[in-house]
């Protein structure tokens, strides 16, 4: 799951309106730049590894133990391993791209679509990558929605049982939470320079750690107390053709979880250009990849073997009835802050696109250009119609979207199916090859192109067991009256 900690990526994924930063402009300082005139980078191999393990590890790592007990013991574990390898490989090759045409003198690709443009050329790679982008960005929001309205949910549920008893029938409604948090991120839209925010995108880091390690604690002190579940080689035994489902849907949630590629040129843009900033990177996003891996095995075999067949699709909603219920509302707090900040990270380069086109498209428009200055007290900030409209409406269709498709599993899956192919596996690949000039009908062009038709094969399987399983709860679900 990609959680943002770059104060700068929103302004680098701008991608269709050419955005790059400006030649010539040196940022303040103490006089010291780089070779494009920007303050001199500090960065290190351990800033790098810092923030690629803050990025990769999100909400995604919750579902990771029903991933794998849909899967079971051997596939669960080769999938993870998979998915995970095939995106730290391609995350090493995507390290050479930052610099066109030579990786350690070229000029300097500020961010994943100016990469896809210098390496790639044309308009094809550059406008698939750039909807891709676009519509993975978008879609990520009602996958945040839902998982926040589950962690409310699941705190509403501990108090509930707190008071009435374990046994105590408490099923709460999704759609107040739903429409709490659409509000709340419709406010927060308006910000134009929400970006500028740091301290929001730190304190979402920490609190993406902070509830992946209660879920491992709580998971292991579960197994260590002789109250786990009964894990086995195969998963969760169903009938062949639903079994089938569930493992496109289970391949779909892990794929998800490894889609971080998106921040990784924000990532190298940091590193100072000593040693040469592709050799620093690989080895940061070694390491960190390394890292992930460890965590994403932990997460998902400890919640399997701590409740076995009956693992819940988020790892935290198995621990309701547990003695140590503050610390599973304390994980949920942490899930509900953490999307807060990261929900407006990622669909700022969404709304920024839009407000280009349109500003290009009406630029004479003063619905859509004129900024009108607002004074409440001490307090001053622009109103733009068009900004307040238009992003009004984004969070709209996004909260309806969340309240009509209300699940979770079959939701990561659909974006992790989304994303993981064409942006993590095969754009990355396809530069590496026009960049080494690997001549075709090679072992290394059949190599490259064989691991890239199977990552293809796991997005496909992963999007249509998706798509079923959302098809198949639309049948029995009543708009409006969801409870759990």
């Amino acid at each position: 799951m990609v959680n943002t900690v770059l104060d700068h990526q929103t302004q680098n994924q701008l991608c269709e309106s050419g955005s790059e930063y400006p030649p010539g402009n040196v940022e303040d300082g103490d006089g010291e730049v780089d070779d494009d005139r920007k303050s001199k980078r500090t960065g290190t191999v351990w800033t790098a590894c810092a923030h690629i393990i803050t990025t990769s590890i999100g909400a995604g790592v919750l579902s990771l133990a029903w991933a794998m007990s849909q899967l079971g013991w051997v596939a669960g574990i080769c999938t993870m391993l998979f998915c995970s390898l095939a995106a730290l490989y391609a995350a090493t090759l995507l390290a050479d791209c930052y610099r066109f045409p030579d990786p350690v003198t070229g000029n300097r690709n500020y961010s994943y679509m100016e990469a896809v443009k210098s390496n790639l050329g044309g308009t094809i790679f550059y406008k698939f990558c750039g909807w891709m982008v676009y519509l993975n960005l978008a879609t990520i929001g009602v996958g945040f929605t839902i998982t926040t309205a589950k962690s409310m949910v699941a705190i509403q549920k501990s108090h509930c049982h707190r008071k009435n008893g374990g046994d105590a029938p408490c099923m709460f409604s999704n759609i107040p939470h739903v429409v709490a948090f659409g509000i709340v991120e419709i406010l927060l839209s308006q910000l134009s320079n929400f970006h500028k925010i740091s301290w929001l995108s730190k304190l979402a880091a920490i609190t993406s750690f902070g509830y992946a390690f209660i879920g491992i604690g709580l998971s292991l002190s579960k197994i260590i107390a002789g109250h786990g579940g009964k894990p086995t080689v195969a998963g969760v035994d169903l009938s062949s053709s639903e079994k089938i489902w569930r493992m496109f849907v289970a391949a779909g949630d892990i794929a998800f979880a490894c889609s971080y590629a998106l921040v990784l040129f924000d990532i190298q843009d940091t590193l100072k250009s000593s040693p040469p900033e592709n050799k620093v990177m690989k080895k940061a996003v070694s390491i960190g990849g390394l890292v992930m891996i460890i965590v994403f095995l932990m997460c998902g075999s400890l919640g399997y073997a701590a409740f076995g067949d009956k693992t819940p699709e988020n790892l935290l909603a198995g621990f309701g009835d547990d003695m140590a219920f503050w610390l599973v509302d304390m994980a949920n707090v942490f899930i509900v802050v953490h999307i807060v900040g990261a929900y407006q990270v990622l669909c700022q380069p969404v709304f920024r696109i839009v407000e280009i086109l349109a500003r290009r498209r009406w630029n004479r428009s003063k619905f859509i250009n004129r900024e009108t200055p607002i004074r409440i007290g001490k307090m001053s900030f622009n109103i733009n119609m068009f900004r307040l409209s238009w992003r009004t409406a984004y969070g709209v269709v996004v909260t309806f979207v969340a309240i009509a498709l209300p699940f979770f599993s079959d939701m990561l899956a659909l974006l992790g199916a989304i994303g993981y192919w064409p942006l993590i596996i095969y754009i990355p690949l396809e530069m590496h090859i026009e960049q080494k000039k690997i001549g075709k009908l090679t072992i290394r062009w059949f190599g490259l192109h064989l691991l890239s038709f199977l990552c293809l094969l796991l997005s496909l399987a992963a999007a249509s067991g998706a798509i079923h399983g959302i098809y198949k709860s639309l049948n029995t679900y009543k708009l409006f009256q969801y409870k759990e």
